[in-house]
Formats: structure tokens, sequence, C-alpha cells
């Protein structure tokens, strides 16, 4: 690999879709292939590389570069190998072009361009990684994307003193962002003809007095909720299903809801409010938790001089997970987050070369803490 654009290149044309949460857009699912990529390229670059199964066929790839000071402190490079589905994509997901400037295909920006600029910074440092003062580790984390089980897995087996989750944020350190409570609920009523609904109990109408429910009461609690950084907590119903033909009353329906989280919030009460409204709802319910980490931190002031701004996000990652573990934890890197998950997905290459100078300039700073 001669530069930090054929990296991602590379990388993108691996595909690497997480199979969970909704329809994957391919056959081509799971994480094994970009992992095995991975390992490959650190242990040339001179890193002890081990791959750990979290789910089947589904490992983490962690690295660590040896360090000649013992119980030095330890920094955690942590993009995630998945990437969201490619339904609907209206550019080759896996092509991994190279065009009028950009890259392009699914994970160009979330997150297989930070991760190559991650990686190519690793490489052109690997002659003096062990005389820093800390003690340098990279892992491709499974799943970020829908469960969180690599990040989830590797903070139970090792600790971490400062952890960048890689995410398009424009190279700004993002120190807090929202959380995530995903709610499913189910309705049950009893199926009759639609000549005679008096005579049945309609499924979705118990959905819509829920729904009624989030959008007047519930919504207006969280509107009430605020965070000096993130603002105010949000909800958004994003899937329902119910019905099965127009003249039968519909004996069950199903619903999805998005809520964000700040820090210090407990979601507990919606759930009360739903029961209280449809007593026999049935609900799931499933989160990540929001982050903050004190921006006064040192490795951030050292990120700060390279000309990082400070910022907070409403989407959610996987510095989360470690920050609950302890450990002082940000998400960073090149591109920008309006670019993932798009239909024609892409990175401009400067940024991937931005990126790549960025966290190579990071890392000849420690030399010097």
């Amino acid at each position: 690999m001669k530069n930090v654009a054929e990296i991602a290149s590379a990388l993108v044309r691996i595909p690497s879709v997480n199979p969970d949460g909704g329809d994957p857009g391919t056959d081509q699912i799971g994480e094994a292939r970009c992992a095995d990529w991975v390992a490959d390229f650190l242990s040339d670059a001179g890193a002890e590389v081990s791959l750990c199964e979290v789910l089947p066929k589904r490992p983490n790839i962690v690295a660590r570069f040896p360090s000649k000071r013992p119980s030095a402190p330890r920094i955690l490079f942590a993009p995630h190998l998945d990437t969201v589905s490619v339904a609907g994509m209206t550019i080759d997901p896996f092509s991994g072009e190279l065009r009028d400037g950009r890259l392009w295909g699914r994970g160009a920006s979330d997150t297989k361009g930070p991760m190559a600029s991650m990686l190519w910074a690793l490489r052109e440092a690997r002659d003096f990684l062990s005389d820093l003062p800390y003690e340098v580790w990279f892992a491709g984390l499974v799943g970020e994307e829908a469960g969180q089980h690599g990040a989830k897995a590797l903070a139970e087996t090792e600790s971490f003193d400062f952890v960048m989750a890689g995410e398009p944020t424009s190279l700004n350190v993002v120190y807090a962002h929202k959380g995530s409570c995903w709610l499913h609920l189910e309705t049950s009523g009893v199926a009759v003809h639609a000549s005679r609904p008096e005579s049945g109990s309609n499924a979705i109408y118990k959905m819509s007095d829920a729904i009624d429910c989030l959008r007047r009461d519930v919504a207006s609690l969280l509107a009430q909720k605020s965070d000096p950084v993130l603002g105010h907590s949000t909800l958004s119903v994003g899937i329902i299903h119910g019905g099965s033909k127009v003249n039968i009353v519909p004996d069950h329906c199903e619903a999805s809801v998005d809520i964000r989280t700040i820090p210090g919030m407990d979601t507990a009460f919606v759930q009360d409010m739903l029961r209280k409204r449809v007593p026999d709802i049935q609900i799931q319910m499933r989160g990540s938790a929001p982050l903050y980490t004190d921006p006064a931190h040192p490795l951030i002031t050292v990120l700060q001089s390279l000309g990082s701004q400070l910022e907070g996000a409403p989407w959610f990652c996987d510095a989360a997970v470690f920050a609950a573990k302890g450990s002082a934890a940000i998400a960073i890197g090149p591109g920008s987050i309006a670019q993932a998950h798009t239909a024609d997905e892409f990175i401009s290459l400067d940024d991937l070369e931005s990126g790549a100078a960025f966290f190579l300039s990071f890392l000849r700073g420690l030399k010097e803490c």
C-alpha cells in the first residue's frame, strides 16, 4: 500500500455489512474478511495481533505495539469494522473507486476512511511507537452499527487510559454525545370481519393510542430535559407494521421508536406512561449510553493543539462503552457525518490525507508528554 487512499479503497472493497438491524442489502455480511485484512496490515507494521471472536465468524482485531516502558498508560485507536446496509445505494457499494478527488463506497466515511487514516499513521510511526510514554493499541471492532458487541467485549477484558473511537468528525474532538433508547412495541387485538369491527379489537388503534402518548406526553417531558452541550432529548417513531388485509380487523401491530438520551437521564418513565395508556402493550427496550469525557483531559489538549475543536454530537458510538468502564474516551476522525449512511457515500481524498497526517502528528506529539 503506497498511501492512505489505497488502504481506504482496499477496506471499502471488502464487504463488512452488519447483519443485524434490518435488511443488509447483500449476502456479503460480517466482519471476518475485513478483520483478517487489518490483522495482516498491522502485523506487517510490527504489532502483536490477535483475532478475538465476539460473535460467530465476527472477530475483533486487537493489536498492541510493544512498549519499552513497563506499565505505561494505554492509548487505544478504536474504529469499527462493520458498515450499515447497502440497500438503496445508488453507487456500487464495494467498488472502492477513487474518482473526482473522492473515495466512493459503503464505509468510505463511516468508518473505513477514518480507520485507514489511523492505520497509515501507525505504520508511519512504527519505528518510534515503542519509545513513547504510552503503550499504543488498535482495535477494529465488530457490531458498532447494531449492538456494539465488539466494544462491549473488549471493554470487559482490557482497560485503557484514553480511547479514540474512529468516526467522521472532521477531526474535531467529540467529547460528549447523546445515547439511544430503542423501543420495540407490540399490541394485540382480536381479528374479525371488517364489516363487524365492533365485535373485534383493533391492534392498530391500540398502537395509535401508544404513538399519541409518545408524541404528546413523552415528547413533552423529553423536551424539558436539556444538557448544556447536547440540548434536549428527542423522539422519533421510525417503523410501524400492522394488519394483513383491508377487510380484516388487525389482531397485531408492531412499532419501533428511537429516543436520543442525554447524560443523567432515566428512561423508565417512558414504559410507565405507555402502559398507563395501553395496559396490555408489550415493550422491549435496548439502548446505548450517552458520552461525557472531561474536555480538560491532557490528551484532548494535545489534539486541540493540532487544530481540533471541541464538539458534542446527537449520534452515539463505541466511545461511550469504554467511558462506562472508566476510560477517557472520545470520537474523532476525518470526513463528515453528513456523508455517513448515504446512498452515494464518499470521503474526500484530501480528508483522508489530512486524517493520516493528523494522527501521525498526534503520535509524534506524545513524545513530549
